[in-house]
Formats: C-alpha cells, structure tokens, sequence
C-alpha cells in the first residue's frame, strides 16, 4: 500500500516525464522499466539533455518522479544510482521537488557555491551514488523488462 502511496505522490511530475519517454520513443529512443522506474534512452530528449541547461551544462540522464530520461542505454546504467536517489526525491517530496530543487541551487549559489554540485538533493543523490559502487552488485539483467526496440 505504502508503494501505491509513494507512486500517487509523485504522479503529478510522473505524468510529464512519461509524456518525455513517449518522445523519446517516437523519435527512435527505447524504453525499458528498472525497478519499477520507466527509462527512456536517445531520441529527441537526449538531444537536448546533451545540449544542456543552465547550472548544470550537459547531463547523462533526468529524472521526472518515476521517469528517467537518458542519453543512452549506457548512461542509464551508469547514473542509475544517482537517478534511484533523485526517484526516492520525488516519493519524498513530491511536485514540491520541483521547487524545492531549484530553491536549493540558487541557496547554495547565494552562499558562493555552485547551484548544481552544492545542490543538497544533487549532494544526496552522489552519496547514493558512492555508496552503490562500494556494495555488491546484482546481475545485470535483474528487474530488466524491455518495452522498446
């Protein structure tokens, strides 16, 4: 039940981000459920994931409430850590995240930092990301479903 709740919460940034992998897919993207969490890989979105955004310049891949979008198939798998800790953000947080995460990066960008690398949320998701290269990992094609090409 408490999953059901988590999924609800987050639905509202959720709902956009499945609009994105929905792109991605018709502009010759794949996409694949991990977990629970629907990743889109290439298409239109990775072009502009590419190209970048302001603070942060070019990234590997974004994550939408239980949507991540990335650059490739690869980059999905090398940020997956990161973007499970961004995903538990968005359960946490829900749409509030949305401003809550930009809040946080012109804070730290007040305090002389960098609003994306002193970002607290970017901060936890790099922990999270840490801590999963130190554990042990589970075979690869564990939780995979595929649903694109």
């Amino acid at each position: 039940m408490l999953k059901v709740l988590l999924y609800l919460w987050a639905l509202p940034v959720t709902l956009p981000g499945m609009l994105v992998a929905l792109i991605a897919r018709s502009s010759g993207g794949v996409l694949h459920r991990v977990d629970g969490v629907l990743e889109a890989a290439g298409g239109w979105p990775a072009r502009v994931l590419q190209r970048g955004f302001p603070f942060s310049g070019s990234v590997a891949a974004m994550t939408l409430g239980h949507v991540v979008v990335g650059v490739s198939l690869a980059a999905l798998t090398a940020t997956r850590a990161h973007e499970r800790a961004h995903v538990r953000q968005f359960e946490r947080w829900g749409i509030l995240l949305l401003v809550l995460y930009p809040l946080a990066g012109l804070l730290a960008w007040a305090r002389g930092g960098n609003p994306y690398r002193d970002n607290p949320f970017e901060r936890e998701a790099r922990a999270a990301e840490c801590a999963a290269r130190n554990a042990p990992q589970p075979p690869a094609s564990a939780g995979t479903h595929s649903t694109g090409r």
